[in-house]
Parts: structure tokens; C-alpha cells; sequence
């Protein structure tokens, strides 16, 4: 199964090259695109077969560049593997995505390329086992995920993707400098083993300081609020599929770095600056909510949803519980699925009836009540009822603070609980705008443009099933994350 491990990283990195190659083809370069990432989805859906014993169910360790610690050490397990998953799933409905609807400007051949490679590097993220390897991988996303946004983007799409581009590389400067400091203090980058020995090597003060940089570096990914700005423009301006990625699954590169690398290899110094990331994310959770009631752009309100969505996650990691920890690698999941579906319809909305703007928007149910009915399927999901998936994160982030039984975190979990309030009315605000009430001239006037195509079906059902089947049994993914990386990081 190792091979296959190496498939799931190599499949789309050939299927970027080939849809490349092929370029003047504008079709078939955008179908072996969607072959390659349909081969790659497939890789790393059979990744859970044959797992073998041990920290990881499949690892793949070679030497690189030994001298500075970086070998191609790639693995996967219960923490991992969801992400993988998901974002070989979303990279394939946005390959398919590119062959229904042609870009408004540039090839949609080299855009499916991009999405490729952007996959290449998150599934690296996801996969890298060596602190060294996980920093390229994560440099690797940068470049096409900025030319996507820069050259498919919206009218004010270069600002955005320089924006983009500095945040992520002030943050990768941070990550870089953490690294060191983990690397210089332990003489090793291997992340199983400085997992396993909580740290050893470093003195309470050094954990502190390089799970700070490290923090900072993957806040800046999350977001987490003050560092959020780049995220709203971003999301904004991107193309759809674009904005698909980046909510689904380049957040949680951010999250997921927090706790794989963060809280794995520096425990003590997390339990140290958890109460000021935990201070950070509710705040997150608030102004997230409050800014979203103001929004009257569709998609701009989706983005800053997001900052609200992923301060319940960073609440969780914050806890140190394992209740929180669970709660929030259940969150990334949950948000990647719903927060990605909110994208692809609002790209749909937008394309049907050339703008955005929730006031001109009204009445969609009359004019196009499947289009409709499933926006609001997907908002009470965002929303966090319960029987769908976006319940749980939410709801055990919340619990998570109130566990830990102090006044400060009893009084985060209250102010966390009245986020969820505050999304709750911005989601329905939005189905009321959008949805309600009598059609506008713009909606009125979509026609057959209203019908739903199949090829869209195609892409929303996969994400509509696992909203649905999570919501309903969270333990399908709970109980393969309920591993040995949250008994370790808990037990200290």
C-alpha cells in the first residue's frame, strides 16, 4: 500500500504536467485533468486498506538532502487521512467543474493544470512526516494558488493575489523560523518521533517559542483573526474553484499544521499559549458573525463565514481536550465539505444572474427552486443543525472550553455559543435576501438558465451525501481520529 501512498502524491503531479503538455487541446487537456485527479481520488480513498501497525498505516521514508534534515518521508493516518481524501474529492469536482464552464478569461486547460499542482502541494502538507518536506510542500501551494487567483480572478483580482502571496509568505517565514528552532534544539525533523518524545530536546521556554512562531505561521493560513484580512479578498476575487480550494482545504493547512506539528512536536509550549489562541479564536467567532450580518456580497460573505467556522476549530485545538482536539480535526472536515459547496453554488448563482449582490437577488425559490433548496440545505448546515455535519465541530469546541472548568474557559464557551447565534442569524438573513420574498428583475428574468445541469448535480451530490452521512454518524470520522497523537498531546 505504500505505492499507493506514493500514487495519491504523483498522480496528479503527472496529470498537471500532461494537461499542460496539452494545452492547445482546450477540452481534452481539461479531461486528462479530471482522469488524472479521478486516478488520484481514487489512491487516496483505498489508503485505509490493508493500514498496517504503528503510528502510521503507511509510510514511505527515503533519504533527499540529508544534510539539512529533509528526507521524503511521506505517511498517513487517522488525522491525516480525512484531509487527503478531501482534497483529492474537491480538486476532482473542480476538474470537472472547468469542463462545464469555460473561465471568463484565460485557458481553462492551464487552470485545471494549476489545480492539479495546488493539489500536488497540499496533499504533500498532509502527507510530509519530516518538518523539512512539510515546509516545502507547503511553499509548493503558493505559486499556483496566487496565478489562479492573479490571472482567473475578478476585476480586482491582482491585488488580491499579491495580498495573498505576502500574508502567506510572512507566515512561511515563521514556519520556517519555528522549524529551525525545533530542528536545532532536537537534531531531528522526523515529526513521528519528536511526537512520541513530547519535545524532548527542548526546554519549556524553547517550546514555547517555536510553537509561537509556528502558531503565527499557521494563523495566518487558518485565519484566525487579526490576521485574516487577506481571506475575504481573496475569496472574492478568485474564480470559483478557486474559492472551492482555498475554503476547503488550504485553510485547514493551517489547522492541521496547529496540531501535526504545533501541538504534536511542542505540547508544552501549546498548553502554555493555548488561553491567548483560545482568547483569539472566539474573538474570531464573534467579529466573524458580526461582519457576515453587514455583508451584501454573496461570496464575501461566505469568506468571512469562514473566519467565524474556523474559530470554533482553533477553540478546539486550543482546549487541549481530547473532546476538543476530535471536535476540531471533525470541524475541518465538516467546513471543507459545506463551506465548499457554499462556493459552487454561489459561482452558480453568479453565473446564472451575473452578480452577487444579496439586493438584487431576491426571490431565487420562484425562479429556481432546486438552485434554492439546496442553498438552503447548505446554509443549515453552515448554520450548525444538528444532523448535519457542521453540528458537531461546533458544538464539542464549544463543550471542550466548558470542560476545562475555569472561569475563563466557561466564559469562552458561553461567548463561543453566542457565535454560533450570530451565525445562525447571518445564514438565515442571507436565505431571506437571496431566497424570499418576490423575484428581482435579475432573477426573474434567469429562464432556462434557472435548471439545474446535470453536470453540476454531478458535483454538488458527492458533497451533499457527505454532509448528510456525517451529520448523521460523526463517528465515521471520530473514531479515526480518537488516535495516539490526541492521547499523547491530552496526557500532558
Amino acid at each position: 500500500m505504500n505505492l499507493v501512498l506514493v500514487a495519491a502524491l504523483a498522480l496528479p503531479a503527472v496529470g498537471a504536467v500532461a494537461a499542460f503538455a496539452v494545452r492547445q487541446r482546450n477540452r481534452l487537456a481539461k479531461w486528462v485533468a479530471t482522469g488524472f485527479a479521478a486516478a488520484g481520488f481514487l489512491a487516496a480513498a483505498a489508503l485505509p486498506l490493508a493500514s498496517g501497525d504503528g503510528p502510521m498505516w503507511h509510510r514511505v521514508n527515503l533519504p533527499w538532502a540529508q544534510a539539512i534534515h529533509l528526507r521524503f518521508d511521506i505517511g498517513v493516518d487517522g488525522v491525516s487521512y480525512p484531509l487527503i481524501a478531501l482534497t483529492a474529492l474537491l480538486t476532482l469536482l473542480c476538474c470537472v467543474h472547468t469542463t462545464i464552464y469555460e473561465p471568463a478569461r484565460g485557458s481553462g486547460a492551464v487552470l485545471a493544470a494549476l489545480l492539479l499542482a495546488v493539489d500536488v502541494g497540499i496533499t504533500g502538507v498532509f502527507a510530509s512526516v519530516n518538518l523539512v518536506a512539510f515546509f516545502v510542500f507547503f511553499e509548493i501551494v503558493l505559486l499556483p494558488m496566487w496565478a489562479i487567483i492573479h490571472f482567473w480572478g475578478a476585476e480586482d483580482r491582482r491585488h488580491a493575489a499579491i495580498k495573498f502571496a505576502l500574508y502567506t509568505l510572512l507566515g512561511s517565514l515563521l514556519l520556517l523560523a519555528g522549524i529551525f528552532v525545533i530542528v536545532g534544539s532536537t537534531g531531528t525533523a522526523d515529526i513521528v518521533r519528536l511526537t512520541q518524545s513530547h519535545g524532548a530536546g527542548m526546554s519549556p521556554g524553547t517550546q514555547v517559542l517555536a510553537f509561537s512562531l509556528l502558531g503565527i505561521g499557521f494563523a495566518i493560513k487558518a485565519p484566525l483573526w487579526p490576521l485574516h484580512t487577506w481571506l475575504p479578498d481573496a475569496h472574492t476575487q478568485a474564480p470559483t474553484v478557486g474559492s472551492v480550494i482555498l475554503a476547503g482545504v488550504l485553510l485547514k493547512l493551517g489547522t492541521y499544521g496547529l496540531v501535526r506539528v504545533g501541538v504534536g512536536t511542542t505540547p508544552d509550549g501549546a498548553h502554555r499559549v493555548a488561553p491567548v489562541l483560545a482568547v483569539l479564536a472566539v474573538a474570531a467567532i464573534l467579529i466573524g458573525g458580526l461582519v457576515c450580518l453587514a455583508q451584501n456580497e454573496l461570496k464575501r460573505l461566505i469568506a468571512y463565514s469562514s473566519v467565524g467556522h474556523m474559530g470554533f476549530v482553533l477553540l478546539g485545538i486550543a482546549t487541549m481536550t481530547a473532546a476538543g482536539i476530535n471536535a476540531a480535526l471533525f470541524g475541518n472536515i465538516a467546513h471543507g465539505l459545506i463551506t465548499g459547496l457554499l462556493f459552487f453554488l454561489a459561482g452558480a448563482i453568479k453565473d446564472r444572474a451575473g452578480t452577487g449582490e444579496l439586493s438584487k437577488l431576491g426571490g431565487l425559490r420562484n425562479a429556481a427552486p432546486g438552485l434554492a433548496g439546496i442553498l438552503g440545505f447548505t446554509a443549515l448546515a453552515s448554520l450548525g443543525l444538528p444532523g448535519l455535519a457542521g453540528f458537531w465541530g461546533e458544538a464539542f469546541s464549544v463543550y471542550g472550553s466548558a470542560s476545562r472548568g475555569s472561569a475563563l474557559w466557561i466564559t469562552l464557551a458561553v461567548f463561543a455559543a453566542l457565535g454560533a447565534a450570530l451565525a445562525a442569524a447571518y445564514l438565515l438573513r442571507l436565505l431571506r435576501l437571496v431566497t424570499h420574498g418576490d423575484s428581482s428583475p435579475v432573477v426573474a428574468n434567469l429562464g432556462s438558465a434557472a435548471a439545474l445541469r446535470r453536470g453540476e448535480i454531478a458535483i454538488w451530490a458527492p458533497i451533499t451525501a457527505g454532509i448528510l452521512v456525517f451529520g448523521v454518524a460523526p463517528w465515521l470520522l471520530l473514531d479515526g481520529f480518537a488516535g495516539a497523537l490526541i492521547q499523547q498531546v491530552v496526557a500532558r
